[in-house]
């Protein structure tokens, strides 16, 4: 996989985040292309379930002994769906962290 960073845009970042070069709010603030945070995080949530009815899928075809599955192959699925769900479980307990700040701020 290749990684490559793009020079930040200041400008842009600022447009993005509904406000003018001052830091002053626009009059009419514009949606988020794509959804924004919830359709974001259904993806992610929906990609993590597919890669673990994936790894399901390849271990009953083991167990089938199907010659066009490799255990390496299964194994290698296993361990990304693993890696993704832990990730998904730190988001969530991040997110719950930040809920309990907020409630339990001074107001």
């Amino acid at each position: 996989m290749n990684v490559t960073l793009k020079p930040f845009d200041f400008a842009q970042a600022v447009a993005r985040a509904g406000m003018n070069a001052q830091g002053q709010p626009l009059a009419q603030s514009k949606q988020v292309e794509g959804g924004g945070f919830q359709t974001a995080l259904s993806q992610a949530l929906q990609s993590v379930s597919n890669s673990q009815s994936e790894v399901g899928r390849l271990q009953r075809e083991v167990q089938l002994d199907n010659p066009n599955v490799s255990i390496e192959q299964t194994m290698v699925a296993a361990q990304k769906a693993q890696i993704g769900f832990q990730a998904t479980l730190q988001v969530r307990n991040k997110l719950v962290q930040a809920y309990s700040d907020i409630m339990n701020m001074q107001v």
